[in-house]
């Protein structure tokens, strides 16, 4: 047999189609469905390519894709072995593995394999295992006929959006070594060109007491690294994937061709990712791998701030990166068919739950107060808020709404931003006292979306919400 061909054509238009599906799949996260037929058909064992069991193996030619298996059905005989032709079309490394462990190793992109697989008596699964590929769509349902079982297999994903997740325990707390997110923000850099080398990882982290999950970043933490310039600065950042799956890199701030410097790139590349920040704003940057939800939902995203040319004079700076945590089991990355369902355990600010609440964030009365705000998602919106106070200017999406200096005698109470949504709000603290930190939408409060302003002398012996 030989390798699946790769149609093309002198127009470049096949090249077109398929950037489109791919980019259509990344967006969407679901499984892409076979240009050849699109509708998952079964192959069954009494078709020509099988025609009826005489003692050889079931034949075939199987694709993998970003992200599809295809075909998505075969039928063989009870007892019949498969020879299998397997080939990536993909633009991502793809595997296909059976649950006695039968299966190809990790394919690269236009890598081919031929494996045999011994017979089942029973009908099956095969799937990719790079982490969020079976819950996106890569699974061959494989139904043994006249065995112990003759119905096709549900193709569910390996991960049904509940079982053994980790959950926050109700008296949860902080002990004393947790280290919070550090919220202080640093003024731009200075300069006009700025050099950057971040890192792709997927590291163990508490995104509450006692709870643990394998989480995806840059630079080790999550949010990633802040990014600070201002308009007409050039940014030469250059991408390493230190971890075990692709990664890629997607700055809002910028303005380039998605298929080049937002490209995937393997275990051990790099990618020089170069752009001049033209538009003021509060960006976000993220890991736009196939699912794209996948990667977001599990940690691979930060912000990246460019000033306003007229940004007044403030006492503080802060960043708040509002995002949801969708818990995977524990150790093990978030739930992807959570996050396909909007099934959010917790959402948090800065990457972990209830922090400011246990370490409350010091100032003065009187004191001017800066707060950038990004909503990371992937999915939920956010209202930000500071109880106890009103915000007299007010910035959303490259633009101002509200200024002092204007001349206005009204104020912002909520600073509200949909998914990938940037702004920022500036305030004081009138009195001595604590000043809640929120997102309005209330039921989101109790999954860890809380954090208080302490300003000036407080007792803090009293009971304070965690």
């Amino acid at each position: 047999m030989t390798d699946t061909p790769t149609t093309t054509r002198s127009d470049g238009w096949g090249i077109i189609t398929a950037t489109i599906a791919v980019f259509a799949l990344i967006v969407a996260g679901i499984a892409f469905l076979s240009s050849t037929g699109g509708d998952s058909t079964v192959l069954a064992a009494s078709d020509a390519a099988a025609a009826e069991w005489d003692g050889a193996p079931l034949e075939l030619d199987v694709e993998l894709g970003d992200l599809y298996v295809e075909p998505a059905a075969i039928e063989v005989e009870a007892g019949q072995p498969l020879l299998l032709h397997v080939h990536n079309a993909g633009v991502m490394p793809h595997d296909l593995v059976f649950d006695n462990g039968d299966g190809t190793t990790m394919l690269d992109p236009g890598e081919s394999e031929t494996i045999e697989v011994s017979g089942y008596s029973q009908s099956t699964v095969a799937w990719c295992t790079v982490a969020g590929h079976r819950e996106g769509g890569m699974e061959m349902a494989v139904t043994v006929i006249g065995g112990d079982a003759t119905d096709a297999p549900v193709a569910t994903g390996a991960d049904t959006g509940h079982g053994d997740h980790a959950t926050v325990a109700a008296n949860a707390a902080w002990d004393a070594e947790f280290v919070p997110f550090d919220p202080n923000l640093a003024p731009a850099p200075g300069g006009t060109e700025h050099e950057i080398t971040m890192r792709a990882t997927e590291v163990q982290m508490e995104v509450a007491p006692g709870v643990f999950q394998e989480v995806w970043t840059f630079d080790d933490q999550v949010p990633g690294p802040v990014l600070r310039g201002t308009v007409g600065d050039l940014f030469t950042i250059t991408l390493i994937n230190e971890g075990d799956i692709g990664h890629s890199i997607d700055f809002h701030s910028s303005r380039v061709a998605w298929n080049d410097e937002m490209r995937t790139i393997g275990p051990g590349e790099e990618l020089v990712y170069q752009f001049r920040a033209e538009y003021a704003g509060v960006f976000m940057y993220h890991c736009g791998t196939a699912p794209a939800l996948h990667h977001i939902g599990n940690g691979m995203f930060g912000t990246m701030i460019i000033d306003p040319p007229d940004l007044a004079d403030v006492d503080h700076e802060f960043v708040f990166v509002q995002h949801e945590w969708y818990l995977g089991p524990e150790g093990e990355p978030g739930s992807l068919t959570k996050m396909q369902n909007d099934e959010w355990d917790l959402v948090v600010f800065n990457g972990h739950w209830n922090q400011y609440a246990h370490a409350p964030i010091e100032v003065e009365p009187g004191e001017r107060i800066r707060a950038w705000v990004l909503n990371a998602g992937p999915s939920e919106n956010s209202s930000f808020h500071v109880v106890g106070t009103i915000f007299d200017t007010f910035y959303k999406e490259g633009s101002y709404q509200l200024r002092p200096d204007d001349g206005q005698e009204g104020g912002a109470q909520a600073l509200d931003l949909q998914p990938a949504q940037g702004g920022f709000v500036e305030f004081s603290l009138p009195v001595d006292g604590l000043y809640p930190i929120v997102t309005h939408k209330f039921s989101n409060v109790d999954k860890g979306a809380l954090g208080l302003f302490l300003a000036g002398e407080v007792d803090m012996d009293g009971d304070i919400a965690h």
